[in-house]
């Protein structure tokens, strides 16, 4: 199938691909692509006549596709996964994979802005077709709303004191870099300065592409397509994901429940009574799994 063009990890490789309980000539669909390990290893299980959809709104990411016929591409946002199947004639899935962390190649490369150690333009977006940036996000964002999302997506103590830091500064600074967002942060950084970049650089990633809205939209559109006894299984990276899951799988929602609502039938149950967590041994070839979580569920209705 042709090695990777670029190296990448996958994490919890086998534990998710078990999960899925392939069958040869079933249909399944990696909802994150990536760096294709995920991808490889499904189509290794699949016999001739399987069929993987391997969606990733990355352009990037393509340079990684295994030559495989068995492979069908889509080059869409995984929160799209069901109106894009239904256009490939597909209303029904054996499985659905999705690994919502971000590749080590976006990680790695200093012009896509996702990491802290790089100096770069403030851009993350996942899907460079989309036209918000991180930057724009911190140049037009009030100061209510930039406190909003660094509170709730980066959980970031101080949030109120760096929403109005950036606020005051972005009129006298040109603030199109990250190392001009660090200076900028500088005076108001709390505790270990490395935690600190990465919880609000998981915020202003979060933001930029609406990445739990899109956690949402593809978890009703998986449950929705999956056959009954079809499998779903979600490797998280933080607590606002794998809440989000947890309480979907079981629950049918994620909302909070309300005594003026109808309750909702989940269509999901959960496979393995607590989820899924790397081995030490993972851990140390691959720091970047430490946080990550599988829950595997299974669709009963």
């Amino acid at each position: 199938m042709g090695a990777p063009t670029f190296y990448h990890t996958s994490v919890l490789l086998n534990e998710s691909v078990e999960g899925l309980a392939i069958k040869e000539d079933g249909v399944y669909v990696d909802a994150t692509f990536g760096g294709g390990g995920h991808s490889r290893a499904i189509l290794e299980k699949l016999g001739p006549n399987g069929k993987l959809f391997a969606f990733d709104q990355d352009a990037d990411a393509w340079k990684n596709k295994p030559d495989d016929s068995r492979l069908v591409p889509v080059t869409e946002n995984f929160r799209h996964l069901r109106r894009f199947l239904r256009l490939h004639g597909v209303k029904e899935v054996d499985g659905v994979l999705a690994d919502l962390g971000v590749s080590s190649f976006q990680f790695d490369t200093a012009e896509r802005g996702f990491s802290i150690r790089f100096d770069g333009p403030l851009d993350m977006r996942m899907d460079k077709r989309q036209p918000l940036t991180a930057e724009a996000v911190l140049k037009t964002y009030s100061e209510a709303q930039l406190q909003k999302l660094f509170e709730q997506y980066g959980e970031v103590r101080n949030a109120k004191q760096l929403a109005k830091q950036i606020v005051s500064q972005r009129g006298k600074v040109a603030l199109n870099s990250i190392e001009t967002l660090k200076a900028v942060m500088g005076p108001v950084m709390r505790g270990n300065p490395m935690r600190y970049l990465a919880q609000v650089f998981q915020a202003l990633r979060i933001e930029v592409n609406d990445e739990m809205g899109a956690l949402k939209d593809m978890l009703q559109d998986a449950a929705a397509v999956l056959k009954t006894g079809g499998r779903l299984c979600v490797i998280t990276f933080h607590s606002l994901e794998d809440r989000i899951v947890k309480q979907y799988i079981k629950r049918g929602t994620w909302d909070e429940a309300d005594v003026y609502t109808e309750p909702v039938k989940p269509m999901l149950k959960q496979v393995t009574a607590k989820p899924i967590d790397p081995t030490e041994k993972e851990i140390k070839n691959n720091t970047r799994a430490r946080s990550a979580r599988l829950r595997i569920a299974e669709k009963v209705a």
